[in-house]
């Protein structure tokens, strides 16, 4: 009987911080939600924003994604990936349908020059006329985002914005790897193409 309790106390301690705080929520513990909400909020606005371009429906998206989060939350499982990667698929999955829903042109890519330039930036200095120009350089970017296709753009955000890995992503996606470095690859190409037809290239 001891052991058996031993091997359960050690089998607590081995679940990642977010899934205890998911058995917690799931017991009905407020502040473990408000919890996992601040932790994920600044994130997963980010992501709407990205997608659609406008403050306020990104507010509203991520509203609607948490309560989904919420919902939904007895059929995560940490065995599977991190919440993150968990919550991160809730929010395509959602943005995919709001998408549908809009029907908004189909468009995407990415930027791996163009970070560069952003972190070369901001690592010169936080004078007036560098913040000016990151926050250029910032809206460029949106606006060329905005005129790639959905599966691009969608790769390009989580990988070279959000910092997922390939294997994360291929979760999120729930595609191929190899698919999703191919999406990858294509969006930094045309996002490039975009933005030198914006006038935007590389130092």
């Amino acid at each position: 009987m001891e052991a058996k309790r031993h091997r359960g106390r050690e089998a607590n301690r081995q679940l990642e911080p977010e899934a205890q705080l998911v058995q917690q929520c799931l017991r009905g513990d407020g502040a473990a939600w408000e919890e996992l909400v601040r932790r994920h909020s600044r994130r997963i606005f980010n992501l709407c924003y990205r997608f659609t371009n406008q403050r306020q429906e990104a507010e509203d998206l991520s509203q609607e994604v948490f309560m989904r989060v919420y919902k939904t939350l007895g059929s995560y499982r940490d065995i599977y990936g991190a919440f993150g990667t968990w919550v991160t698929s809730v929010t395509r999955n959602l943005l995919i349908d709001h998408y549908r829903r809009t029907r908004r042109d189909r468009l995407t890519d990415s930027m791996e020059d163009v970070m560069t330039q952003v972190e070369t930036k901001e690592s010169a200095g936080r004078r007036p006329d560098h913040v000016a120009a990151v926050t250029e350089l910032g809206e460029h970017l949106q606006k060329a985002l905005a005129k790639l296709s959905p599966d691009l753009r969608e790769a390009v955000i989580l990988r070279d914005l959000e910092g997922l890995d390939y294997s994360e992503i291929r979760q999120v996606l729930e595609v191929p790897e190899g698919t999703v470095k191919s999406r990858i690859n294509r969006g930094r190409i045309e996002l490039a193409r975009v933005l030198n037809e914006m006038g935007v290239r590389p130092n």
